[in-house]
């Protein structure tokens, strides 16, 4: 059977299966002879021949992207009506297959935040990182298509030579001792017959793709991050605001027990325990104080400042609005629009592609190879010597080594596919947590918001009664510490609607779709 016809019958076009015996050979071409040159060209030109044939072929499984989910929902039973607020401003609705703008954090409203994200988007390290592992990545790709192209290398050498009788027999040894030197250049091409080459930049694209996703999830990271540290900073300086108007009350409080004590009708006790609620009041600020200065600084370097060199800007919960309507893709959407399923993605691309790489490697290896120089004795004489010449590599025995590589490879496939399925099921949780979370907050605000306005009513009524005489001291701090915990917790549970608003956002992938996935890799 000729290697023709050993060539067409392993690998037919639209076939993904070879099965090549393993061979080996080596094709010449030399000047020496009329005979010798039209063999050695004949052969030649079966073995290109047979590299065009085989140019089409590419081992190992064509990627295929996983199918999306079928789910239509995030929860078992879905509500677009995120709480029972009555409150128009704590009410929020659900838009079930909108798209979500990537500046997000625009909807909160806040010319400020707006500004501090920005900052960070431009001047953030991580980013500039990612952007330097992405530009690497891409260089990697530039590589690995090096392979499709010969390869041209100049080469020169210049040398004196004494033989010995192991050149030619013993009369070598007569051989005078001569300097001569050579160049010229050589050019060499791998065939990749089987798709080695080819699966090789499969696998360099599928992991700039990752570096490119890995960038986006970094951008809304640093975007979250961002959000998250300037609602932290205004739900604490609101928390401050909160307490200096308990210390007032307290003052207030004070005041009123001196008067009665003044009037006869309150004894030191009174005056005692106003003042120690008082005092014990005021150690509520240095650790608000400690928090509102840790979470200054996290944004100071998340805009890529030091804390000393960082100017912040008046963030407050007052300056800002919450979305009343929030966009959310729907799940077989999400998977497309979440940058770290994408990555997931890309690297389940990648892994099918060292699976095809490897496979690769089990088969023959064509290159082709020329040269030409020019060869003489220096100060003598000289001309052009020229060589062309093909070859076939095939493994014969590894011990095993080529068909574990392949199988491991299709061990990491298995583990990049268990990775992305926990990738897409996570991502859902975390939608759904943040979609349950929102309806308690609505809940929550209407419950403190109720909490805040009894509170107010008894203590107001119990300041009356102890003016009067008709309720001791006890019960004004009672109703106080009521009041204190209600205005406290009404201003967390309007915060922790803006964070579980924003993680929301987050969770829907910040809207990195499209052509904002572009610009955010730039």
């Amino acid at each position: 059977m000729t290697l023709f016809h050993t060539l067409q019958e392993r690998c037919p076009f639209g076939q993904k299966s070879f099965g090549f015996r393993r061979v080996g050979l080596v094709l010449g071409m030399r000047r020496s002879g009329r005979t010798g040159q039209r063999r050695s060209s004949a052969a030649a030109a079966v073995l290109l021949f047979a590299a065009v044939i085989l140019g089409g072929c590419a081992v190992g499984p064509d990627f295929v992207a996983p199918a999306r989910p079928s789910e239509q929902t995030y929860v078992a039973r879905p509500n677009t009506d995120l709480g029972a607020a009555k409150d128009t401003e704590s009410r929020q609705h659900l838009a079930m297959g909108q798209a979500l703008q990537a500046d997000w954090w625009v909807l909160l409203q806040s010319p400020e935040l707006n500004r501090v994200v920005a900052l960070a988007l431009a001047s953030n390290w991580s980013l500039d990182s990612a952007r330097a592992n992405l530009a690497r990545a891409k260089e990697a790709v530039t590589v690995a298509r090096g392979g499709l192209y010969p390869q041209i290398d100049a080469v020169g050498s210049a040398g004196r030579r004494q033989y010995g009788a192991s050149f030619l027999g013993p009369q070598a040894a007569t051989f005078p001792i001569f300097s001569a030197y050579s160049i010229g250049g050589d050019i060499s091409y791998d065939v990749d017959a089987f798709g080695h080459t080819k699966r090789t930049i499969e696998l360099a694209n599928a992991r700039a793709t990752m570096q490119q996703e890995s960038l986006n999830a970094a951008r809304l990271d640093v975007a979250g991050s961002t959000v998250m540290m300037a609602l932290q900073i205004a739900s604490v300086r609101a928390q401050v605001d909160v307490v200096q108007n308990i210390l007032s009350s307290d003052q207030q409080t004070l005041n009123l027990v001196h008067s009665a004590r003044a009037a006869g009708v309150a004894s030191d006790m009174d005056v005692t325990t106003a003042q120690s609620q008082l005092d014990r009041d005021r150690t509520l600020l240095p650790p608000l104080n400690q928090q509102l200065a840790v979470a200054q600084d996290a944004l100071a370097v998340l805009t890529g400042h030091s804390p000393a060199q960082w100017n912040e800007p008046d963030l407050t919960l007052a300056k800002m609005t919450l979305p009343h309507s929030l966009p959310l893709a729907v799940p077989s959407d999400l998977v497309r629009d979440r940058p770290d399923i994408r990555a997931a993605e890309a690297n389940l691309h990648a892994a099918n592609a060292a699976v095809g790489a490897a496979t690769a490697d089990l088969y023959p290896r064509i290159t082709l190879s020329a040269g030409m120089a020019e060869e003489g004795l220096i100060n003598g004489p000289a001309g052009a010597a020229w060589s062309v010449i093909g070859g076939i590599t095939a493994p014969i025995f590894h011990g095993g080594a080529l068909s574990a590589q392949r199988r491991a490879a299709q061990n990491a496939y298995s583990s990049a596919f268990a990775q992305y399925q926990q990738t897409v099921l996570t991502s859902f949780e975390q939608v759904a947590d943040s979609l349950h979370a929102l309806e308690n907050d609505a809940e929550s605000v209407r419950s403190e918001e109720q909490a805040l306005a009894s509170a107010d009513a008894a203590l107001r009524l119990t300041r009356l009664g102890y003016g009067v005489g008709n309720t001791g001291i006890v019960q004004v701090l009672d109703a106080q510490r009521l009041r204190q915990l209600a205005d406290i917790g009404l201003v967390q549970a309007r915060a922790q609607q803006y964070v579980d608003t924003t993680r929301l956002f987050l969770a829907a992938g910040g809207g990195l779709t499209g052509e904002s996935r572009v610009s955010a890799a730039r």
